[in-house]
């Protein structure tokens, strides 16, 4: 069997040294062929797992068989994460091998009950992310927050107006402000609009 061996830390002050030691150890007893260690520091909330990247497209391609990690929660970064990288990896034929025991091998009738189990409990942690975003929501208009932009405001482009108002007094065209300043030229136009309603 030909395994990928992955591992993370979160923060650089930690090492990645136990975790690829206890996986070759883990990989030598059960006699797999270890294809290659990836190895990243990175937040598992993290969208910038690159080195994690790497093993999926090798899953993808179907080069290895199984990818090993200490724990489930190096390798997911949330449940919901989890069950879209093991369905992925299901479909590749490739198993997800945690160390402390933990096997989602879907091939397998354990691996299809944990993985059902792990998606009812990915679907529930949805429905409470969404009912938290919908009380907050409702508890702000209460409130009498106004949610989102409000009409006239104008964030970006009140703060560059002081450069594109000197730009066009230096004789600037308004098309190379807007190239200058990334702003689309509509945008110079109205600052300039603004500006002069406001001198008049």
């Amino acid at each position: 069997m030909k395994v990928a061996i992955y591992c993370r830390v979160s923060t650089h002050d930690q090492s990645c040294s136990r975790q690829e030691q206890d996986l070759i150890e883990y990989a030598q007893r059960a006699k797999y062929e270890v294809v290659g260690i990836w190895k990243e520091t990175a937040s598992g909330f993290s969208n910038k797992l690159s080195e994690r990247a790497k093993v999926i497209a090798l899953a993808q391609r179907r080069q290895i068989d199984g990818i090993l990690v200490t724990e489930l929660n190096r390798w997911g970064r949330s449940t919901i994460d989890l069950i879209h990288t093991l369905n992925n990896l299901h479909s590749w034929d490739v198993s997800l091998i945690a160390i402390t025991g933990m096997q989602f091998d879907l091939r397998t009738p354990h691996g299809k009950l944990v993985a059902t189990i792990m998606s009812s409990i990915a679907e529930f942690e949805r429905d409470l992310i969404r009912e938290r975003v919908r009380s907050g929501l409702a508890a702000a208009k209460v409130r009498g927050k106004i949610l989102g932009r409000r009409p006239g405001q104008h964030p970006k482009s009140d703060r560059l107006a002081p450069k594109v108002l000197k730009m066009v007094e230096e004789g600037y065209s308004y098309r190379h402000i807007a190239y200058q300043l990334r702003l689309s030229k509509t945008t110079v136009v109205e600052i300039v609009k603004r500006h002069r309603q406001s001198q008049s």
